[in-house]
């Protein structure tokens, strides 16, 4: 995925922007374990508080305290919200937040736009009308053991393109949610999101905010927030708890007790180490106000790359937002082989680096400069292997492949 046959598989140790294979071998970590880790690896604070839930038990017959506090905390957050679910990973929780969509609106299709995890509500939109063959809506998201007739329930669109989701609902009068994250790689146009909100509620949908990525990035809570437009549920996972398993849907009370008519449930969900690893994440980006950092350790790097690639010449194209940087070398046919080739590169400078880049709030100022520097050597090393016709002579290894395709 992101060095074939070379990138370091196995951590030692993990500490903040920094991770150690098992040779010893010592890189700064510009992925943050995908995003899961806002604050930075093995964060002090948050791990005292899951040894102490530890040392008095971490999961029980009974409901743990944190589950309250962190459900409060939540809805203190986002006030349209009155009720909590938990689940532990990212995926779960949408598959949760799915099933209590169609629970409420006893209709089975859903309009969606984004990534949003590998159960089959969501693969089943690669799943092709013809049985002879599976289309490839996402490009790499293979359907492989979805059942044929889900095929027709998940219908795709495209971000900052209403009209899409328009004429899905003219085309299907059994829209039961719509799902989205609200904010990945640009910022919505023409009241893009409230013209969603309008069109949900026009033909009584359930509006999804999947924030499993974008949240806790730019501010403390949702980023639609940012845009004061509510869904009817919002998901969240990675960030929320630094690292440590844990995802929340959040909604209104009429939506989210259509739970109760369905069967929704995990011997996991009693555990406590999520919950307080999430309480106490959340307070630390509170008090350290995390989301200015990242923005500010963002627009650094973002800058510094952008005159690396023009002072080289590289043809470099840097999307997405401050915290969550996406890099894309437009060279045709042999971007993937420059893009390995950049990694191949960073990586003997001591960076694990890919085409994303989430920024932590453990890499700082100082750590930033030094992935720059890195990055303003290799930027000049790819250019010359163009130039020079030497890009595929450079590579020690195979090529990556490609990434699948987000709707964002």
């Amino acid at each position: 995925m992101f060095l074939p046959e070379h990138w370091p598989s196995y951590f030692k140790k993990a500490e903040g922007v920094k991770v150690w294979d098992l040779d010893g071998n010592e890189y700064i970590d510009t992925y943050a374990s995908v995003g899961a880790c806002i604050l930075g690896y093995a964060d002090p604070d948050v791990n005292e508080a899951v040894e102490k839930v530890i040392r008095s038990g971490s999961i029980c017959t009974l409901n743990s305290p944190e589950d309250v506090e962190l459900a409060k905390l939540l809805c203190k957050l986002h006030p349209w919200a009155e009720m909590v679910r938990y689940t532990r990973g990212g995926g779960e929780a949408m598959a949760v937040a799915v099933r209590i969509a169609r629970a409420y609106s006893g209709k089975d299709k859903i309009a969606f736009c984004g990534y949003h995890g590998w159960h089959d509500w969501y693969l089943a939109a690669n799943l092709f009308n013809d049985k002879h063959l599976d289309g490839h809506l996402l490009a790499g998201l293979e359907p492989r053991g979805v059942p044929r007739g889900l095929a027709g329930t998940a219908i795709p669109f495209h971000y900052n393109k209403i009209k899409e989701l328009e004429d899905i609902v003219l085309k299907n009068n059994d829209i039961g949610a719509i799902v989205m994250e609200p904010l990945r790689n640009d910022e919505p146009e023409d009241d893009f999101l409230k013209k969603i909100r309008n069109l949900a509620d026009k033909i009584g949908a359930v509006l999804i905010f999947d924030e499993v990525t974008i949240a806790w990035r730019l501010n403390v809570g949702g980023a639609h927030l940012k845009y004061d437009v509510n869904p009817d549920i919002a998901v969240f996972a990675k960030g929320m708890s630094n690292g440590f398993p844990m995802a929340a849907i959040i909604g209104n009370r009429n939506v989210m007790q259509a739970a109760q008519t369905s069967f929704i449930s995990s011997s996991y969900w009693t555990e406590r180490v999520g919950p307080m690893a999430a309480i106490t994440t959340i307070k630390k980006m509170i008090d350290k106000d995390v989301p200015k950092q990242l923005d500010k350790i963002g627009r650094l790097i973002i800058k510094g790359l952008k005159t690396s690639a023009e002072n080289s010449g590289l043809k470099l194209k840097i999307s997405g937002l401050p915290p969550l940087i996406h890099l894309f070398f437009d060279y045709g046919k042999d971007s993937q082989a420059i893009r390995t080739l950049f990694t191949q590169e960073m990586l003997k400078r001591g960076v694990l680096a890919s085409a994303t880049i989430y920024v932590s709030y453990s890499l700082t100022e100082d750590y930033a400069k030094l992935y720059v520097k890195a990055a303003e050597k290799v930027c000049n090393l790819l250019e010359q292997a163009v130039v020079s016709h030497k890009l595929y002579d450079l590579l020690e290894g195979p090529v990556v492949h490609s990434s699948f395709e987000r709707l964002s």
